[in-house]
């Protein structure tokens, strides 16, 4: 019988107060320790504290797990086994562990005792009783993640904060607030860091009472299977768009941006210089070359600074580095060539939309 290896991804956060010098030798410390047992995945320590997103087989994880409890900071981390995920493989191609200010960007840092004075957290059991008690008209739920991850998947009731930057937050609260008007707001994302750090300093700061759901999206859809969550959820990994639900629960509510027809799907547009989110049916994405508007599809022809597909089976890059290389008229022989290829592959395409679909994006979880 042949041993087929395990795998989980691990996403967890801790706020706790570290001074700069020792979070900066903890940085070199993680980077060569998760290089020397293999797991992969991105690491953010600061000094507010760590955020971490990684994949590694049985072994790797339990020996990471071992080195995060022998370091006085990163102990009793919370959630980090509510939000682990089976995963086929590993979800990333490297491994990157770097210092940040802010271990998530919100545009103010935080201290440990901040978070534990200000925060205000409803579990996934008391978020749960709200929209299953119908309930939830009483309070303004919101979606504080990036429009795509919105379109692609929400929670029953919730509303798209329509923000790409958290500084944006307190002029979103007197937004809302007339729309809120006695209600609390309730406001979640993809693993909880974001939106419980922006409801600490909007609660510190007496601008509203903001309630963030404990462990974010992740905790939530990974202790309850009930078809509170709509579509499929946007991930930062190798696996972006990761079905929520089974058979029974599961109900597709992403759009495909070519046909409308509904999709779980989700690529990004190959004009790099785009790089849009989209979701999209992939059939019709390979139809429309990979391109997410004709703006796209024309610049494409232009520079040929389009991302290598295996079912296109041009070497966009390799053409166009030997372009620049032998410049003059060999040169425009080959983006000649560039252009004829993208346009006999994909030129038939119809776009529903004339110019990128390439949204401003907030930082991620």
């Amino acid at each position: 019988m042949r041993y087929q290896e395990t795998f989980q991804l691990l996403t967890f956060y801790k706020f706790v107060d570290i001074p700069e010098p020792e979070a900066l030798r903890l940085v070199d410390e993680q980077w060569q320790f998760a290089h020397d047992i293999g797991i992969k995945g991105r690491v953010y320590i600061g000094t507010e504290g760590i955020s971490a997103t990684v994949t590694g087989n049985e072994w790797q994880l339990w020996s990471y797990r071992r080195y995060l409890d022998s370091v006085t900071y990163f102990r009793d981390i919370p959630d980090i086994d509510s939000k682990a995920s089976r995963v086929a493989s590993h979800e990333f191609e490297k491994m990157i562990v770097k210092y940040r200010d802010e271990i998530v960007t919100v545009g103010e840092k935080v201290t440990a005792e901040a978070v534990k004075e200000f925060r205000k957290e409803l579990s996934p059991e008391a978020f749960k009783k709200i929209l299953d008690g119908g309930k939830a008209d009483e309070y303004l739920i919101l979606d504080m993640r990036n429009d795509y991850e919105y379109r692609l998947g929400h929670f029953k009731g919730a509303i798209p904060a329509g923000t790409v930057n958290f500084r944006e937050v307190p002029k979103l609260l007197e937004r809302y607030r007339e729309e809120a008007k006695d209600k609390k707001i309730i406001w979640y994302c993809t693993g909880g860091i974001r939106c419980e750090k922006a409801a600490v300093i909007m609660n510190q700061a007496g601008i509203g009472e903001v309630y963030a759901i404990e462990g974010g999206v992740v905790k939530y859809t990974n202790t309850y299977n009930d078809g509170n969550w709509l579509g499929n959820l946007y991930t930062f990994d190798g696996r972006v768009s990761t079905r929520i639900g089974d058979d029974a629960t599961h109900v597709t509510i992403g759009k495909c941006l070519y046909t409308g027809n509904p999709t779980d799907h989700c690529e990004n547009c190959r004009y790099s210089v785009c790089n849009a989110r989209l979701i999209a049916d992939h059939k019709e994405y390979v139809r429309h070359g990979g391109f997410c508007s004709l703006e796209c599809f024309e610049n494409a022809q232009r520079d040929g600074l389009v991302k290598n597909a295996d079912w296109d089976g041009f070497n966009y890059k390799y053409a166009v580095r030997e372009a620049k290389r032998v410049g003059g008229s060999i040169e425009r022989d080959i983006m000649r060539g560039v252009r004829d290829n993208i346009v006999s592959q994909f030129g038939k395409a119809q776009f529903s939309h004339r110019l990128s679909q390439k949204e401003a994006t907030i930082v991620m979880d």
